[in-house]
């Protein structure tokens, strides 16, 4: 039998046992080799059925844990070691105490962070972080998370909030400007001191607590500030347009300047060794528009459908750290709809004002 016979001798008999392909009904060879070198081969494999049947039998219990275990280094390397990257960074979350920023608490403490969450209320944030104590974390070491009070609308308390905020750990890894208030009304019809919070808490503020928290990343030469916007960064629409459900201006226009503040950001600190990340949600289920004002200054008070059929924060949340474990700078997390609006604003303006136009037209009259 020559070398190539025995190779295929070996292959066959574990990885085709029983293989009645080459018998006839009877168990007997056909062969159409006119040499009959084949048909030789294929009885010896035949004759040595039960030994084919102890190899499997020995084999396979063997070739599975292996194949697992390879599985599982693979997935580590590819995952686990960025997933690690993060144990011990010391992470500032704004608006922890609800949404999306409790999301992001719990994902960030899971992955081995020392978190710092702020927020207005306390006590929010003390559920918040109780809960945080009860779960599990994915490595050994665990970090009591901080709770700090912060009010992005009180920007006379920013310097003193951010010292607070440093002489916890000394410095800030990881700042995530989460926080923010909603809005329903018309440009018009909105009372300008309305304006001035929205643009306070969803603009001034973030902005003085990223200045005040960045200088400790600079003199690093390290660290990320993520921005929490919105699609409405990207893209102004008016009410009742089959992406919204009602005017957002005030709104619209103060992830607007998030989004110019993030890009120039991301420029100036670039060299410095400083990341600057911004994710543009859609709808997400939370309780923002509960909260929003109108713009007499009133409660809104109910939840959008569109808002309740939104993205989980959950979903938000893990999106969110792929994108600071994958170093992405900007982020959109949002359905097909918007992402055409999106591109049709860039790529041809005039088509887009001209679609706005019409739409807004069309609720006027309707």
């Amino acid at each position: 039998m020559s070398s190539l016979d025995v190779f295929y001798s070996r292959f066959f008999l574990v990885a085709a046992p029983n293989n009645n392909r080459f018998t006839g009904g009877g168990g007997s060879l056909s062969s159409t080799s006119p040499g009959g070198g084949s048909s030789s081969l294929i009885s010896q494999l035949i004759q040595h059925s039960s030994m084919k049947n102890i190899l499997a039998l020995f084999f396979l219990p063997v070739a599975l844990p292996y194949l697992m275990y390879k599985f599982i280094i693979a997935f580590r390397k590819r995952y686990g070691l960025k997933m690690r990257r993060l144990e011990g960074k010391v992470v500032v979350i704004t608006g922890a105490s609800s949404g999306i920023g409790e999301s992001l608490a719990k994902v960030m403490y899971a992955n081995g962070c020392r978190l710092i969450l702020a927020a207005r209320r306390v006590e929010e944030l003390e559920r918040v972080k109780a809960e945080l104590v009860r779960s599990k974390t994915q490595y050994g070491t665990v970090y009591m998370p901080a709770v700090v009070q912060l009010d992005l609308g009180d920007l006379k308390s920013m310097e003193a909030k951010s010292l607070e905020i440093l002489e916890i750990y000394g410095f800030v890894d990881i700042l995530i400007n989460n926080a923010g208030m909603s809005y329903r009304g018309t440009i018009l019809e909105t009372n300008i001191d309305v304006d001035q919070r929205v643009m306070m808490v969803n603009y001034f503020g973030p902005l003085a607590l990223t200045k005040n928290l960045a200088h400790s990343m600079v003199e690093r030469q390290c660290g990320r500030v993520v921005f929490i916007s919105s699609v409405q960064g990207k893209i102004a629409i008016p009410y009742s347009f089959s992406l919204l459900s009602d005017d957002r201006s005030s709104y619209t226009a103060s992830k607007h300047a998030l989004q110019a503040l993030a890009d120039s950001l991301r420029a100036e600190l670039t060299d410095l060794g400083i990341k600057v990340t911004v994710i543009s949600p859609g709808y997400v289920k939370t309780h923002l528009s509960m909260n929003a004002v109108t713009g007499t200054g009133h409660n809104y008070g109910r939840m959008d459908a569109a808002t309740a059929s939104g993205h989980s924060p959950d979903y938000v949340a893990a999106r969110t750290l792929r994108a600071i474990l994958g170093g992405e700078t900007d982020v959109v997390i949002c359905s097909l709809m918007p992402r055409i609006a999106i591109f049709l604003r860039n790529l041809c303006p005039e088509v887009f004002f001209w679609v706005m136009a019409n739409r807004a037209r069309k609720d006027s009259v309707g």
